[in-house]
């Protein structure tokens, strides 16, 4: 598990020494006393807020505990010489205002946008010599359209108008993630002028019901029925059915027969990269250079970030307003606003004095549902796999479908929802759901010349094995083999070339990046955890019980914005 600052060096491309590390290098013995804000965590939700906060002239430190920036969000070279995105793996849903307001573009930010985006191979023998068929999904509608007609004509008439109706409610719910949620608090106890600001926030949900219609009770079908009856009604055919409903599952902890199971999926498909709605693509040298480019940001306008400081607790004066934090080594930092990027359970139930929240508050903060399905399985190999369903190249170069989110034991919505049982009763998944992804297709820096990085992104695994059983090397070791001997069936010679993996389960997903449960989304995205509801009731957005402690991570409102 070891890991060397050598990746994330080199995928900065601008310069040989980021910003962040000058900045960090220059103020080891710069810390000052006292800050106007303090964030706690960088990864890139918490440069985020600072690099707004700086801009602002609000003069601000970031305290991370790693050695690393970015959080999820990190590049590390763990096997030498590859360089993996070791976390969070894709990039969609990074807000356009962001981009564009911190000009990461300037700050070194390259993308390789994924056209085709979805590959979905069949296990099955050919008749005739015939290779398996396939499903290639990409922004070619008339070539979508083909592809599905090899399972259904019917389903391929039915896709381009799915693809607007999923279009539609995306336009709708898309401008919510970029305002506060309605405040219900100050609707209820607030004061007349309170009440009546708070009736901005109604907006966006006046804005989003005139854009849905009539057809509001079909939408709203979508963000609560399971995904399995929303897409039954659309289409007939298996293998397109599973390939859409990966995304309606993709980190949750549930099934695609879960009610609610439908608004993950409009979650997922909500993005988009440089004016292309649902696009997904990868970072120019891992995900550490998206942190990089936002840490940039931030420090050029004179943000400090310091690495390897952790914080130990949020400080509260006799008045109950916070007054600054205590790092772990004993220095107080003094700052009259803590924004918080780490997880609402760190946040409220380990770093904030008990005494000064609500008991009320805190019993929801600690019963909040963090189930994680996900381990994340980094490789390294000397090539790239061929599938059955799609053979390589001669010359071994990468081919259109290299390149997208490769789905495997994704031919049916049973196997995904199999695959959910088995986790239900303490076990691994036996026929797991993978998501394989290849960033070196697009982007030859990350590996050695002909070697590629893959990045596995599986599910399910319990965070607690049957009759309590931890996850010891054996265990790990083990299902990594499973994985790897799935995958064997649809390009075989995989696992020959392998040249070292790096196994992610949900306790070491939690212990080395602080996701709680292994959760990528910090807290579950399920309708009783989104909105005004995040991350619990009337405590929803930013601002917390404590006066001047905020939250500013995934479990705040509006969640995550890049795929772990």
């Amino acid at each position: 598990m070891a890991a060397s600052g050598r990746g994330l060096c080199k995928a900065a491309a601008a310069s040989p020494f980021p910003a962040w590390r000058r900045a960090h290098s220059e103020a080891r013995g710069g810390l000052k006393p006292e800050y106007d804000a303090v964030v706690i965590g960088a990864g890139h939700n918490g440069l985020v807020a600072a690099a707004y906060l700086q801009r602002l002239g609000v003069n601000t430190a970031i305290f991370e505990t790693r050695h690393v920036i970015g959080g999820a969000a990190v590049t590390e070279e763990i096997i030498p010489e590859f360089k993996f995105s070791r976390a969070s793996y894709l990039l969609s849903l990074l807000r356009p205002q962001i981009y564009t307001d911190l000009e990461l573009k300037k700050h070194g930010l390259r993308l390789h946008l994924r056209n085709p985006h979805s590959f979905t191979p069949m296990l099955e023998e050919g008749a005739g010599g015939k290779v398996p068929r396939s499903l290639l999904l990409g922004t070619d509608m008339a070539e979508n359209q083909k592809q599905i007609a090899q399972f259904s004509r019917k389903d391929a008439q039915a896709f381009p108008r799915y693809e607007e109706f999923m279009h539609c409610l995306a336009l709708a719910i898309d401008p919510l993630l970029d305002v506060a949620p309605v405040d219900m608090a100050a609707f209820q106890r607030g004061s007349l002028l309170q009440r009546i600001r708070s009736l901005s926030t109604l907006k966006p949900l006046l804005k989003a019901g005139r854009i849905l219609g009539a057809q509001l009770p079909r939408y709203y079908e979508v963000l609560t029925a399971p995904i399995t009856k929303v897409l039954d009604q659309w289409f007939e055919s298996e293998p397109l059915k599973a390939t859409l409903a990966t995304d309606a599952v993709i980190g949750a902890m549930t099934s695609p027969r879960t009610p609610g199971s439908g608004y993950v999926l409009l979650h997922h498909v909500m993005g988009g990269l440089e004016g292309t709605p649902g696009a997904w693509g990868y970072v120019q040298g891992g995900m550490g250079a998206l942190s990089d480019a936002i840490a940039r940001s931030a420090t050029t306008h004179g943000a400090s970030i310091f690495t390897e400081k952790t914080v130990a607790k949020v400080q509260v004066n006799s008045e109950g307003c916070v007054q600054g934090v205590v790092l772990e080594d004993g220095t107080e930092v003094r700052s009259k606003a803590v924004l918080s990027s780490t997880s609402p359970q760190i946040t409220f139930l380990k770093l904030t004095p008990q005494e000064w929240l609500p008991e009320e508050f805190v019993e929801r903060i600690s019963q909040l549902d963090t189930r994680s399905p996900v381990t994340k399985i980094n490789v390294a190999v000397d090539r790239l796999p061929s599938f059955l369903a799609a053979p390589n190249a001669p010359g071994g170069q990468p081919l259109p479908h290299h390149q997208c989110s490769i789905h495997l034991n994704c031919e049916d919505t049973l196997l995904l929802h199999q695959a959910f049982e088995d986790a239900m009763d303490g076990l691994p998944s036996h026929r797991p759901v993978i998501e394989l992804c290849i960033p070196s297709s697009l982007d030859p820096t990350l590996a050695p010349a002909g070697c590629h990085v893959v990045s596995l992104f599986t599910q399910y695994t319990p965070y607690t094995l049957a009759g309590g059983k931890a996850w010891d090397e054996q265990e790990r070791n083990a299902y990594a083999d499973r994985v790897f001997d799935c995958i064997e069936a649809y390009a075989p010679g995989f696992k020959d070339s392998v040249v070292g993996r790096d196994i992610l389960t949900p306790p070491d997903l939690e212990r080395i990046f602080g996701l709680p449960g292994g959760n990528i989304f910090h807290c579950a995205m399920t309708l009783d955890q989104l909105y005004f509801a995040r991350p619990v009731p009337l405590h929803s957005g930013y601002r917390c019980p404590l006066q001047g402690l905020y939250l500013c991570g995934s479990g705040a409102h509006p969640g995550p914005v890049e795929k772990v």
